[in-house]
């Protein structure tokens, strides 16, 4: 998008400064700079509208049996709560998910409004008190990535981090079991 919207902004500023450079010219000059300043600045668009729409579709939480892991939010921590062989398992400041499959968090907050970030893993998005928010993120490959409240909570905010384990589904961690997997 970056790529595309600069290549719309060289163009039209380049137009721009021929069009007062050289003041107005012919009917063809003019067809000319109406192809490329519209119609090459609309195709653009129209292809960086499509990508986002299909990056916007893939991250658009649905009710379609994917991973749900329940995160809350307080002042100055997290606590996770996911399904486990035996029943919901809860963690404090750890969360666990597969590798290469969605999965959905469910945001909540106990007290102030948080924002649930991790980085390698795509957008933020906020927990909000007496609100249940619904982001759906993957990572792809299992590793450690470090998450954080992107939101200023207050005094301890700083602090306010917590771990993602992905791990391989081949080898869950001991408390997720194969059936409790999507």
């Amino acid at each position: 998008m970056l790529i595309g919207s600069g290549l719309i902004t060289v163009l039209v500023l380049t137009l721009a400064g021929l069009a007062i450079w050289r003041g107005p010219r012919s009917s063809d000059e003019r067809r000319w700079t109406i192809w490329w300043g519209l119609g090459f600045s609309m195709s653009v668009l129209a292809v960086l509208l499509a990508f986002a729409l299909r990056a916007g579709e893939r991250i658009i939480a649905r009710d379609d049996g994917t991973l749900q892991v329940q995160a809350e939010a307080q002042q100055w921590g997290w606590r996770f709560v996911q399904p486990g062989p035996d029943g919901p398992v809860q963690t404090e400041g750890v969360l666990y998910v597969p590798a290469g499959q969605p999965f959905d968090i469910v945001l909540t907050s106990r007290d102030v409004i948080h924002s649930f970030w991790v980085p390698q893993l795509g957008g933020k998005m906020d927990a909000i008190p007496g609100h249940r928010n619904v982001h759906r993120l993957m990572a792809d490959a299992p590793g450690t990535h470090e998450g954080l409240c992107a939101e200023f909570c207050g005094i301890g905010h700083a602090a306010m981090r917590f771990e993602v384990v992905v791990y391989d589904p081949a080898d869950p961690p001991p408390f997720v079991s194969a059936e409790s997997l999507p």
